[in-house]
């Protein structure tokens, strides 16, 4: 008996969301905060978690949805974080998701994720600059409207 083998062919394909800021770099919380502060609008009532990829002087290439979650959680993996990243030839990334409650405090499970994210980032050799929990201005006790890791010492 002779056994025929299938070879099969795949191809890898991303669609990200293409928004320039001016050219500026995103190297600061309030100008990701501006980059991504639509998401709340876009998305009021789900949490949303996203992933801008970024250039060596971290302006950004583009940024990508990864998933949507329920009002009250969003389940993002490396993986999937991850998978853009190295398809648009990112240099290092920033992780964003929004709380629909308004109140960016992050939980448990968001201590988590970015802890996780930062260890495949490293073993990857594309460094996580910060993770962004996207609120609003009036609900948030600090009146910036989003938390971020970098600038809470976590990162």
């Amino acid at each position: 008996l002779r056994k025929h083998m299938r070879v099969s062919e795949a191809e890898i394909s991303y669609k990200a969301t293409l928004n320039e800021v001016d050219g500026r770099s995103l190297n600061e919380p309030d100008k990701v905060y501006e980059y991504l502060k639509d998401i709340n609008e876009l998305y009021p009532v789900q949490e949303t978690f996203w992933v801008v990829f970024l250039t060596t002087r971290r302006h950004p290439i583009a940024r990508l949805l990864v998933t949507i979650g329920t009002a009250t959680s969003s389940l993002a993996h490396p993986r999937e974080v991850f998978k853009g990243a190295i398809l648009a030839g990112a240099v290092s990334i920033i992780v964003a998701h929004n709380h629909p409650s308004g109140d960016p405090e992050p939980s448990s499970a968001d201590i988590q994720i970015t802890r996780q994210l930062r260890e495949a980032g490293r073993i990857l050799g594309i460094e996580v600059c910060d993770h962004i929990i996207l609120g609003r201005p009036e609900i948030d006790p600090s009146g910036r409207g989003y938390y971020s890791f970098r600038m809470a010492g976590l990162m």
